[in-house]
């Protein structure tokens, strides 16, 4: 006996199978989309770190990371600093050259390393004439690394040690708190080393990590420790007050999470996708039931 169908019932079907298509296929455009979404936004937090940050990494003292052009510095990662001049009342306070420095910090077991690295044509070392200046550099960190002072040269409450170079050979620590109280320690423990090659200074500056003398900052602590710059361009009369300095950043010596990558976030996303297209799937496949009822 031969089963009699209704011509309706073949046009439902196949629009309902049509619906059911173009669910799959909403779905699908989901999906991708979210995978699209999820593999763009990943390479920018994995590359990403906390503002005003200077990652610090581990380095080998066989490595000489003294050198400023040891191999050691090539796997560290580089901030690009911005600097303006310097708010003072001396003569031309505004008229600085130098915009920006950057800077690779590091540690062995013992030693904490800056590499500070800037543009400057020429190589103002120079210090025998009195109408010539020198080109410098200067890293300011505050004496107790719990609390922010005032940028400017701290104050009494928290005053800031400073660690000098200049282009004539000359590296001094300093002591100061507040603008014109500079001291000098009695015997500095920052030991420094330059280049300059195709017009850029780089300068290394190190210290030990460990530090009982009075009022010298201790970098042996589980705390961010906030560091300035300063930069003096000796070819534009650069001296004083008359300087490029930097806002406030900081090193994270703490115990939390110091620079890329950051996988929560990143698994936070990827969950995040995840329930996207379960979602999406859900309420086309609902909808699709319901229209072929």
């Amino acid at each position: 006996m031969s089963e009699n169908r209704e011509p309706g019932n073949d046009s439902e079907t196949r629009a309902g199978r049509s619906r059911e298509r173009r669910s799959v296929a909403v779905g699908a455009i989901a999906i991708a989309s979210l995978i699209v979404v999820t593999t763009a936004l990943a390479p920018m937090l994995v590359s990403a770190r906390p503002a005003n940050q200077i990652p610090v990494e581990s380095v080998s003292v066989d490595d000489e990371p003294q050198d400023p052009t040891s191999d050691a510095w090539d796997t560290v990662p580089a901030v690009d600093i911005p600097l303006a001049s310097a708010p003072s009342g001396v003569p031309n306070a505004s008229d600085t050259t130098t915009e920006t420095v950057s800077v690779q910090s590091a540690r062995s077991d013992e030693r904490f390393y800056l590499r500070l690295s800037w543009s400057d044509e020429t190589a103002d070392s120079n210090a025998t004439d009195p109408r010539a200046f020198v080109d410098a550099i200067a890293v300011q960190v505050p004496k107790n690394t719990s609390a922010r002072p005032p940028i400017a040269m701290g104050n009494t409450e928290n005053p800031v040690n400073l660690w000098y170079w200049s282009a004539d050979g000359e590296t001094e620590e300093l002591l100061a708190g507040g603008p014109g109280t500079t001291t000098e320690f009695e015997q500095a423990a920052v030991n420094t080393s330059a280049s300059h090659d195709n017009g850029r200074w780089t300068v290394v500056m190190s210290r030990d990590i460990e530090s009982d003398a009075t009022n010298r900052t201790s970098l042996a602590v589980d705390r961010d420790v906030d560091v300035a710059f300063a930069v003096w361009n000796g070819s534009n009369m650069e001296r004083s007050g008359q300087k490029s300095v930097s806002e406030w950043y900081h090193f994270p010596l703490g115990s939390g999470p110091q620079g890329p990558p950051y996988e929560a976030i990143l698994w936070t996303i990827a969950g995040l996708a995840i329930t996207g297209v379960a979602l999406v799937t859900i309420h086309a496949v609902r909808n699709t039931r319901g229209e072929t009822r």
